[in-house]
């Protein structure tokens, strides 16, 4: 392919990814109640989000999930990491191997399945919310173990043991030695996590309480017969969260240029 053509390429794909979010955007910012006329602009859109009752509930409601069950999923993936980089090269194996199930298994499987152990198996009530965070911490504890391995094979296996060699506990150790040289992959990993939970559709779908909404579910719900002015304001709420994502994203990268320079001085 020419030159030109892998221009033309690259510019078709931006349009085909960020057109549709673009149009949501200049929506947002309008008196339309739907797409296809702009009436004028307007911030109404942003007002009932923000003032709704209901709205503001469900946002601060799946922000507190999604942080909560990063949390927990954080833990669990950088131990099951941690505990595989340093076991025999088949338990390594084995687990790795575990751990890509939940990746490639289907969102609406994995939700159905941890539905019936949990609420019909061992009777716990959903609106415990258990099987909820549960469901969140499957979801997204395989994807924070892959972003923390990386991130200890390019250690050195050597350091821990002689931390031990030296007098240190095992977990002085790895609090003082290993923790700090994959903190970057253990952030990531953490950031991702919420980027799933907040996501999430199916898994939510079947293990949440019947009166709690996350905002997948509030949005699809919506949309089969919410009043006009809750749809159009979930026009701001998307607005929102991509450029949340935007801003995160720049601010991550400025960071790494800015360490990348100071490594290279």
């Amino acid at each position: 392919m020419s030159k030109r053509g892998k221009t033309v390429f690259i510019v078709l794909m931006l349009v085909f990814l960020y057109a549709p979010i673009l149009i949501l955007i200049l929506y947002s910012f309008t008196n339309s109640t739907t797409i296809g006329a702009i009436r004028g602009f307007s911030m109404h859109n942003y007002v009932t989000l923000f003032t709704t009752e209901e709205l503001r509930n469900m946002i601060i409601g799946t922000l507190l999930l999604a942080v909560g069950s990063a949390a927990l999923a954080t833990v669990f993936g950088t131990l099951g990491a941690i505990g595989a980089f340093y076991s025999s090269r088949k338990m390594n194996v084995f687990i790795s191997s575990v751990n890509q199930v939940p990746v490639i298994n289907a969102d609406v499987v994995t939700g159905f399945s941890l539905c019936i152990l949990l609420v019909v198996v061992f009777g716990i009530n959903k609106a415990t919310f258990i099987p909820l965070v549960a469901g969140h911490v499957v979801l997204c504890a395989p994807f924070v173990y892959l972003s923390v391995m990386p991130k200890l094979k390019q250690m050195d296996p050597y350091t821990y043991e002689a931390a031990l060699d030296l007098g240190a506990t095992p977990f002085s150790a790895l609090r003082r030695i290993v923790i700090p040289q994959i903190l970057s992959g253990i952030l990531s990993g953490f950031a991702l996590a919420i980027t799933l939970s907040l996501d999430d559709y199916f898994i939510a779908t079947y293990t949440k309480p019947s009166t709690f909404d996350t905002i997948s579910t509030y949005v699809v719900n919506a949309t089969k017969g919410a009043q006009t002015t809750i749809k159009t304001a979930l026009w701001a709420l998307c607005t929102v969260i991509f450029v949340a994502v935007v801003l995160v994203v720049a601010v991550s990268n400025l960071r790494t240029t800015k360490d990348r320079r100071e490594r290279g001085r």
